[in-house]
């Protein structure tokens, strides 16, 4: 991603024993501000408009040998930086992230240093070491106190039995208080907070390399959240789900051993005045580290047709419908008449042991000729610990094969060894020119601005969920997560289900499932969901009987070149447009609730456009498949009145005339 930098640079060489006053930090905009205190201990503040609105939020880190860092020590030295730069982002909602900050660097004489910055639209700081020996990490002290904590929207951990930091991500919100926070409870980040006056914080971190993810838990103070992180593990078992899983039984009293001359993860809090501001926040953009792969001119973004969700369940075929060469046959011919980039090979074509040992009723070569033929991609699922142990082999013999890329499954943990099998992957698979996306994962943390080729991640309560859950609010927690998960980058949610039920007539089923809410609303996700590789998940002959909604998600790019957050509430409902090219495509979802809003196409460029639209028909409230296809002239001088059914959407395709 070629860079375009301006830096202004200056240092300020602090040499008292003691700084009674604090360290203060402006955005660009001198909107946000932090203060750093450094006395007994090191705390930041953040400002938002003058006003407090976070801390002061104590930071410290503890080591096997070298002791607490950040606890009675002085500054030694104050290096302040501004820079504004433009970053190129091809695989991204946007192809350029302005990224104008200011920074500051305090180095304490212990060791530490910490390096805090700061943007228009949120802060993040991050600790550095410089020992010359390896060094063991006991501990990392990450607070986020509020003066302000109105309610926030919490997703708890769901941890296997096995182990309390072994978990899925994927979990709806919980409304709360402070108060009603669960103790000793674990949270997934991202989290978001209302500090009052309608201000909103998300809590993410970003450039998680070499070290465990983050967990959040209220703080006994019950003032704010504190970090919590996986343990090292010392001894793990093959086990889980289809003994496809590295299962830990032991884990070490520290959390990570490391490079004692480092940079560790930002610890970033995106802010907002108003909900619609987070649609379109590029924090994680800016703070990842860049580009490692240099040429990303392979990476083909794009559509893949999913057999899993579906359950492979086609019909009006004269072969039996199952895990087998003809049923794939019949995904790619499906794939390759509608344009879509690949077809997936879920769980199933290989054996549990081993990815080199293929199932005999599956003619993998076969089956990557017939879509080669017909120029379309073939991804393969894999299990995450199968994989790790035999990965070079398995990507050297499928690159060499002709599959396009890997979707890994069933991490479940974020401890230090996992992460690093991330970076691994991502590596080896840049060599090899292959795609991965991570189910089972952790949310992001940039990981995709590094090595590009990482498409999308799971970590999310997605689609798959409607085959088997008893949780009856999919529309509101739809129009939740592009406020809050999204925020820290791509998920595969898995959309396109088409058939659709309203809240009362809504059953799980496994073999034939279907979606909460209308079929607009699974139209408008491939808009608002950002994932550069995106799933079609229902069953093809389903998508062949509703071949007018099957053009229409065909047609939608997974990338694009500009994003515009037209209106939104957290919760209640969210309208994105973005632009590839010339054309524009608009997509906008509500909860439950029957919604009318007003969509204005200002963000449209000279000229007249022909927008064909998809909108909830009168009936949709009793059949969420009742839609209405038409078509419209406008211009950047339009405004048009939409109105959504319950669990409804709208989504419009617009291309100029």
């Amino acid at each position: 991603m070629k860079k375009q930098i301006v830096i202004l640079l200056t240092a300020l060489l602090i040499t008292s024993l003691s700084y009674s006053e604090a360290l203060k930090l402006q955005s660009p905009g001198k909107n946000l501000e932090i203060e750093v205190e450094v006395t007994d201990y090191v705390s930041w503040s953040l400002f938002m408009d003058g006003e407090k609105v976070m801390g002061p939020s104590t930071i410290s880190l503890t080591l096997e040998r070298e002791g607490v860092l950040g606890r009675d020590t002085r500054v030694r030295r104050v290096t302040r930086q501004s820079e504004n730069q433009i970053i190129n982002t091809p695989v991204y909602r946007k192809s350029e992230v302005i990224n104008h900050y200011n920074q500051m660097t305090v180095e304490l004489r212990d060791g530490l240093g910490i390096v805090f910055r700061v943007y228009d639209d949120g802060a993040a700081y991050r600790l550095t070491t410089s020992f010359r020996r390896d060094i063991v990490i006991l501990d990392e002290e990450v607070n986020m106190v509020f003066p302000t904590h109105e309610k926030a929207w919490v997703p708890y951990i769901v941890p296997r039995e096995f182990d309390p930091y072994s978990t899925s991500f994927e979990s709806t919100y919980d409304l709360l208080t402070l108060d009603e926070v669960v103790a000793d409870s674990l949270i997934i980040m991202p989290l978001l907070v209302e500090a009052g006056k309608n201000r909103k914080i998300v809590i993410t971190e970003v450039d998680l390399e070499d070290y465990p993810g983050m967990f959040l838990t209220v703080n006994n103070e019950r003032t704010g959240y504190s970090a919590r992180f996986a343990p090292y593990p010392l001894a793990e078992e093959r086990g889980g789900h289809n003994n496809l899983q590295s299962i830990v039984t032991k884990r070490a009293e520290y959390i990570a051993k490391s490079e004692g001359r480092r940079n560790f993860p930002w610890r970033a809090v995106a802010v907002s005045n108003k909900d619609v501001e987070l649609l379109d926040n590029d924090l994680v953009a800016r703070l990842a580290s860049p580009n490692r792969i240099g040429d990303l001119s392979w990476i083909k973004p794009g559509k893949v047709a999913w057999d899993w969700w579906n359950y492979l369940n086609i019909y009006n075929v004269d072969f039996r419908a199952g895990v087998n060469t003809e049923t794939y046959k019949y995904y790619i011919d499906f794939a390759a008449e509608y344009g879509i980039e690949y077809v997936i090979l879920d769980e199933g074509w290989s054996e549990q042991e081993s990815l080199l040992q293929i199932k005999p009723y599956i003619d993998l070569e076969g089956i990557i000729k017939h879509a080669k033929d017909r120029g379309v991609g073939i991804i393969l699922w894999a299990g995450w610990l199968p994989l790790n142990q035999e990965m070079d082999e398995v990507m050297r013999v499928y690159s060499a094969m002709g599959v396009a890329g890997y979707k890994i499954d069933f991490m479940d943990r974020d401890d230090q060894p996992v992460v690093n099998f991330y970076y691994k992957v991502a590596e080896m698979a840049a060599k090899y020119q292959q795609l991965v996306n991570f189910h089972g994962s952790y949310k992001p943390t940039g990981l995709q601005f590094t090595y590009p080729n990482v498409i999308t991640f799971e970590g999310v309560y997605g689609l798959e969920n409607v085959k088997w859950t008893d949780y009856l609010d999919m529309p509101e927690y739809d129009v939740t997560i592009p406020f809050i998960r999204a925020l820290a980058g791509p998920m595969d949610y898995t959309p396109g289900a088409m058939i659709n039920s309203n809240r009362w007539n809504w059953r799980a089923m496994h073999a034939t499932p279907m979606s909460q809410g209308t079929r607009c609303h699974q139209l408008a996700m491939y808009i608002v969901y950002e994932s550069p590789l995106s799933m079609m998940a229902d069953n093809p002959t389903h998508y062949k009987r509703e071949h007018e909604s099957t053009r229409f998600i065909a047609s939608i790019p997974t990338v694009f070149d500009q994003t515009v957050a037209l209106d939104g509430v957290l919760g209640e409902y969210v309208a994105i447009a973005r632009r590839n090219g010339k054309n524009w495509y608009v997509g906008a979802m509500t909860n439950w609730d029957e919604r009318e809003i007003t969509i204005d196409f200002s963000f449209l460029g000279e000229g007249e456009y022909d927008a064909v639209i998809f909108r909830d028909g009168i009936n949709a409230d009793r059949n969420g498949q009742d839609y209405v296809r038409e078509v419209k002239r406008v211009d950047k001088g339009t405004t048009m009145t939409v109105n959504m059914s319950t669990g409804g959407g709208w989504a419009a395709s617009i291309k100029r005339r």
